[in-house]
């Protein structure tokens, strides 16, 4: 391990759920040095909700899901991340994380974060049998299959994973990890 990196950075991915995105985008820019990586889906889902990348980008670093390797991944390894956020995660990368997939830059992000024993902070959309989600055109009722409800579940058991399931636990989650500086997976 290397020396310790005080300017560490927080990493935060967004997918393509829109549960919560307004209030995660709220949390995240609550805080100074955060990067903010999308998935494809992710950039859909920020337009529809009135969160034009480019805005985004005045505002803070953002990394894109354009490259086959996930390129940005290598910074983990460089010691430039504390924590990894994702929030809101969808079932799909929620399925993906416990199943050990990694062919998106969310993904990625999650298993080299795993490998380089950087704590990750998932908030999970399907976390419960009914739930009321904010849709750009009001509030709608979602149904989470069994399995979206067991992936959940398994994910909690990860090494060096918080799961949470609603905005205030994110925010409790997040804050203190603000001050943690570590050495760098290297």
């Amino acid at each position: 391990m290397s020396p310790k990196n005080t300017n560490q950075r927080l990493a935060w991915a967004i997918t393509g759920s829109g549960h919560f995105v307004p209030e995660c985008l709220e949390l995240l820019q609550t805080f100074d040095n955060v990067d903010l990586f999308l998935s494809r889906a992710a950039e859909e889902v920020l337009q529809i909700y009135g969160y034009p990348v480019s805005e985004l980008r005045k505002k803070i670093r953002v990394f894109r899901d354009t490259t086959a390797s996930g390129v940005p991944v290598g910074l983990l390894y460089k010691g430039a991340y504390h924590t990894y956020v994702i929030a809101p995660a969808t079932s799909n990368t929620v399925a993906k994380c416990v199943w050990g997939i990694s062919d998106t830059l969310v993904t990625n992000m999650y298993a080299q974060a795993g490998k380089c024993r950087i704590k990750s902070i998932v908030f999970a959309c399907d976390t419960a049998p009914k739930l009321l989600s904010k849709a750009p055109a009001g509030i709608v009722p979602v149904y989470p299959r069994r399995i979206d409800l067991e992936n959940v579940e398994k994910l909690q058991e990860f090494e060096a994973t918080e799961v949470v399931s609603d905005i205030e636990q994110l925010h409790r989650a997040v804050e203190p990890r603000m001050s943690w500086p570590r050495a760098s997976c290297s």
